[in-house]
């Protein structure tokens, strides 16, 4: 048995930047501006920031689904180390044995291990489990006792996690190029932390102004808000609503992953602001570390943002529309129950996703909308995205605007 008992980081609610706090934090790391553990809202700053992102897919034997990026996704947690000058030790196998080897070596050095594990394998997440999905992201492993066959994870809940070592052994190993890897790091180097925070914020302003690193230019930016509001309300439109999410099913699918990739995927749900005030408590930190009192300004005009995005919310799921709002509701209810609880509220976790499946069927079966209003659904949140594109404007001029002060 090897469990670190001293381990209580669980505040954090993303895989990168959530991770590496909570990392930073039980090492007894602090940040020289304030003397304070690094906050997640600065990590996420300074692994690339802010972004609009807009995504549709649809794949054969599952249904059609949007994604919405909130945050800079372009290595997000290489970007965060190397700016922070983070000295790393990565261990790689493609042996099993070796892997948990690796691990229990790990803590029994006195240090949590960062690991990659596969969402859909991990039960806590509820995920439906097929060969067709997958999707690996770091987590923190800081106990294992092999006599109960425990292992215990942070792992964006606010309480400890417990799977078992084989669910563990399955998460890790499902993607070949994140098998059994094992990272531990040091201290960030305080003399890197300026430029860090610039380099973030040019991040975010470039992924709203210019091309993106890759990808169309029309899923980042203020393009994306634009392509979005079109193809909501344009039946002719290249890659439509009308087309991708026609009325039904599809177009359920298309409103909840909407809001589930906007306002709950590794985000404090019930907040519903897109982790823009996360962003905001970011630039309030960079007026100090790069001493520039004019951010603020931009830090007011985000937070305005938050808002917004709060309405787009309400917009997709409103309360005027029963099935909607229940969907809502019951999204919201998962996410907190998850992080609130963790475990323990798997089984009404599986209620809740089996009572939207039923809300999806209804959707095909017996639609509960006229003509009119889906046209009105769909340009209140057309409306509500292009609000957002106009004040995210303002913020970003503002930061441009300063940042070459």
């Amino acid at each position: 048995m090897t469990i670190l008992n001293n381990y209580s980081q669980f505040s954090t609610h993303h895989w990168e930047t959530g991770t590496i706090k909570n990392y930073l934090e039980y090492r007894g790391f602090l940040a020289e501006h304030n003397k304070k553990p690094y906050s997640e809202a600065l990590l996420m700053g300074i692994s690339g920031g802010l972004v609009m992102g807009y995504f549709s897919f649809a794949y054969k034997g599952y249904d059609p689904h949007v994604v919405i990026l909130t945050r800079n996704t372009f290595d997000p947690l290489d970007t965060l180390l190397s700016r922070l000058g983070v000295e790393q030790e990565l261990k790689h196998t493609g042996i099993p044995e070796k892997g948990y080897t690796n691990l229990v070596d790990t803590l029994d050095n006195g240090l949590p291990a960062i690991i990659w594990a596969d969402m859909y394998s991990l039960p806590h997440n509820t995920l439906p489990l097929d060969d067709g999905m997958w999707g690996m992201a770091p987590i923190i492993v800081y106990g294992i006792d092999e006599s109960r066959d425990e292992v215990w994870i942070a792992d964006r809940a606010e309480v400890p996690l417990k799977i078992t070592v084989d669910q563990l052994a399955a998460a890790r190993s499902r993607v070949k190029k994140d098998k059994y890897r094992i990272l531990t790091i040091s201290e960030p180097n305080p003399k890197k932390i300026k430029l860090a925070v610039e380099k973030g914020i040019w991040d975010s302003i470039k992924l709203y102004t210019e091309k993106p690193p890759k990808g169309a230019a029309n899923n980042f930016g203020y393009l994306a808000y634009q392509r979005f509001s079109d193809i909501l309300t344009n039946p002719k439109a290249r890659m439509s609503w009308a087309k991708e999410f026609p009325v039904g099913a599809k177009l359920f699918a298309g409103l909840s992953s909407t809001f589930t990739s906007a306002f709950v995927y590794g985000k404090k749900g019930e907040s519903l602001d897109a982790e823009r005030l996360l962003f905001a408590d970011f630039l309030k930190e960079a007026t100090v570390i790069l001493e520039k009192p004019g951010l603020a300004k931009a830090v007011s005009k985000m937070e305005k943002s938050a808002a917004s995005w709060k309405n787009l919310a309400m917009q997709i799921f409103p309360d005027g529309i029963s099935l909607l709002k229940e969907s809502r509701e019951l999204i919201l209810e998962k996410d907190l129950l998850f992080r609130k609880n963790g475990s323990k509220e798997i089984q009404r976790m599986k209620e809740i996703n089996s009572r939207l499946d039923e809300i999806k069927e209804l959707f095909e079966n017996d639609y509960p909308l006229s003509d009119n209003e889906t046209e009105k659904l769909l340009g209140g949140i057309a409306e509500a995205v292009m609000s957002i594109h106009d004040m995210e404007k303002e913020a970003i001029d503002i930061l441009q605007e300063e940042m070459v002060k």
